[in-house]
């Protein structure tokens, strides 16, 4: 009778992986290499459209006197997309809002005052006041003079003088928490209350500049108004470029036009 044969079980080395997940994982069975690699950070100048494309600084026309002679709520809507020059700084406005004639939110309310004058002046001019006596606020006066009606500038995106946004603002970045405010917007481009009632459709100084129209449209309600009637708080008079980063918040109340 033959003796039993004894057979050892063979182990298999166990697998190494290397530290660096950049590195190439290999198996002794598909003898392939496979690379895991870190997932990217979304880069902003990617994500977003070249905006020099849309201005030509050479060429640009500084919008009409008679753009401006039209409702707050028609012209809002028809601001997005034009720019905003002041020396070397150029801004795309992205995000807007309305304030009218008899509307609750408006500080046309109050009447005409050494503060609210400018609002009911002629469309076109500019309207300055200061939020909290720390924010300056660049409104467009709208509509036929005596009327106190403007827009509001909420948010931009930078197209020209990147760096001298940046050191007005004091912030070192190119995100859209460099703009995305009213009261940035102001900084940004170096104005003071003393700009309240320029001719925004003059040249030099500030202007106002064509631009192509944006192709989507968003549309909520206004912020920071709670004073206001119930009406004109929940009314739709905010307006932004659709899906353009440089927009303030709340972003959740904005919807399709």
């Amino acid at each position: 009778m033959l003796k039993s044969q004894r057979f050892k079980r063979a182990i298999k080395p166990k697998k190494t992986f290397p530290a660096n997940d950049e590195e190439p994982l290999t198996t002794s069975r598909s003898k392939k290499s496979i690379t895991v690699r870190a997932k990217p950070k979304p880069n902003l100048k990617v994500l977003l459209p070249t905006l020099e494309s849309f201005f030509d600084n050479e060429k640009a026309a500084i919008l009409s006197p008679d753009f401006f002679q039209i409702d707050a709520l028609d012209l809002a809507p028809r601001l997005l997309g034009k720019f905003l020059r002041r020396d070397d700084v150029v801004l795309r406005i992205t995000e807007v809002e309305a304030y009218r004639p008899n509307d609750t939110a408006c500080h046309g309310r109050f009447g005409i005052t050494a503060r609210t004058a400018p609002v009911f002046g002629r469309g076109g001019h500019a309207y300055v006041y200061l939020c909290y006596g720390l924010h300056t606020m660049l409104n467009v006066v709208a509509d036929k003079e005596g009327l106190g009606a403007a827009v509001l500038i909420r948010s931009c995106a930078p197209v020209m003088g990147l760096e001298t946004i940046q050191q007005r603002r004091g912030q070192n970045t190119n995100k859209p928490v460099l703009l995305a405010g009213p009261g940035k917007v102001g900084q940004a481009l170096g104005i003071s209350t003393e700009w309240s009632n320029h001719p925004l459709y003059t040249p030099g100084g500030l202007e106002i500049l064509d631009g192509p129209k944006p192709e989507k449209v968003l549309v909520g309600p206004r912020v920071g108004i709670e004073y206001a009637s119930p009406e004109h708080v929940s009314a739709l008079w905010r307006f932004a470029i659709a899906d353009s980063p440089w927009i303030s918040a709340p972003k959740s109340t904005l919807r399709p036009a």
